[in-house]
């Protein structure tokens, strides 16, 4: 699971606006030499980050993750 955090961190310090549904992060943010992707264990990945203060969830039909804005 450190993989694809490091993954989805690599690709929000190039992107810091980028917002996409799980399927999106698997196709557009992570490395295309990756493989495949296991949807779960990237929700897992996701959820964990979620809970750490890095990305938040948008939406309540279509999840939705972006980079947590801080507060100034």
């Amino acid at each position: 699971m450190e993989e694809l955090a490091e993954a989805v961190r690599a690709y929000l310090a190039q992107h810091p606006q980028a917002m996409d549904s799980l399927e999106g992060i698997a196709e557009w943010w992570l490395p295309r030499d990756s493989g495949h992707v296991d949807l779960n264990a990237l929700a897992r990945t996701l959820d964990v980050m979620v809970e750490q203060g890095v990305l938040e969830r948008v939406g309540s039909t279509r999840v939705s993750y972006r980079l947590k804005k801080q507060l100034p």
